[in-house]
């Protein structure tokens, strides 16, 4: 599939009422995104309006341009769901003072776009040791990572953790989060040429899951006891061989389904074993949902971010008019890290 960038205006300063941002024109592959007049948002109570410098690009994008997950009711159809860009406009209830001030959000819309409103209780202030582009990968990231690693599987430390798509922007930030909290973590990965990268970000074990069973790998490694807890984004049979891999009273997170979200559990391992199962998806979450979660991650998270034990991975980052280029590049199975749209 050939993807040619989209057409970007010279002069990047929006009309009046108007801004340029990217839309998919249809359900289908990356070249159905296209870049579309769209109104200039505005911040309500408890908003601000960002001037986007960066948007982290996602696998959710990519099912809404497919037209697999359509956005909440009431939402823009301009894809990307986090950025970080400057206040230019601030909501009724938003303390002037952050006029100006760098935060990084998670968004339910919009940040594929020159500007963006956000809620303020979404966002961070973005650490001064973070790029622009590091600061764009991380607020969807850090929400599902801590919600589901942390508070739905009740990870802890001294606790052995597998996650799979290690190399994935999700997978990077997992390992990173997992081992700052004193946990043994075991990755799998198809490309054993990111292996010694991955042990850097704080891989204990990698996994080449084409050519290694990772149950028996788990099991190995723990002495036979197995794993606290699985990180999953594959579904199909790897919930079965994740089962497996569980050690008594094991807690198994369901992040995705690339091989099929119909599977079949055998109830009885579940019972024998005390073993647990949750999945959750981020963007129908609650306004106060998410409140709480970024009070969470402020907590415990954001100082780690500023000492730069966990630091986003970038794969790369591409303009705001090849978006479709970096949804054909996620898509291909080769991006090590995170992908970032630069404006």
């Amino acid at each position: 599939m050939k993807v040619e960038p989209l057409t970007m205006p010279e002069d990047q300063s929006p009309p009046p009422a108007t801004m340029r941002a990217v839309v998919a024109r249809e359900p289908g592959d990356a070249s159905v995104l296209v870049l579309a007049e769209r109104p200039m948002p505005a911040p309500g109570a408890g908003e601000v309006l960002l001037r986007v410098r960066a948007a982290g690009v996602n696998r959710p994008d990519i099912m809404q341009r497919q037209g697999i997950a359509k956005p909440p009711p009431g939402v823009t159809d301009v894809l990307g769901l986090e950025v970080c860009g400057d206040v230019v406009a601030c909501g009724s209830g938003v303390d002037p003072a952050l006029m100006g001030q760098r935060l990084m959000s998670l968004v339910p819309g919009g940040g594929y776009a020159p500007w963006c409103t956000a809620a303020l209780e979404h966002s961070f202030v973005v650490p001064a040791n973070l790029s622009d582009a590091e600061a764009a990968a991380l607020p969807e990231g850090l929400f599902t990572v801590w919600h589901n690693l942390f508070e739905l599987s009740r990870l802890a430390m001294g606790e052995t953790v597998l996650i799979h798509g290690g190399a994935g922007g999700i997978g990077t930030l997992a390992t990173q989060m997992a081992r700052a909290a004193g946990c043994t973590v075991i990755v799998t990965d198809s490309d054993e040429s990111r292996f010694a990268a991955l042990k850097a970000l704080g891989a204990d074990l990698t996994v080449c899951w084409p050519t290694t069973d990772f149950t028996q790998a788990c099991l190995d490694y723990t002495g036979g006891r197995g794993v606290d807890v699985v990180l999953d984004i594959v579904g199909g049979d790897y919930v079965r061989r994740n089962l497996q891999a569980l050690a008594f009273g094991g807690r198994h997170v369901s992040l995705s389904f690339m091989q099929g979200s119909v599977v079949n559990v055998d109830l009885l391992t579940l019972m024998q074993k005390q073993l647990s199962l949750h999945s959750s998806t981020l963007r129908p979450q609650s306004h106060a949902e998410k409140t709480r979660m970024a009070a969470q991650i402020t907590r415990h998270v954001l100082p780690q971010l500023r000492n730069g034990r966990i630091k986003p991975r970038l794969h790369g980052s591409l303009p705001l008019a090849e978006a479709a280029a970096s949804h054909a590049l996620l898509e291909s199975g080769q991006v090590f890290g995170k992908l970032v749209l630069l404006l």
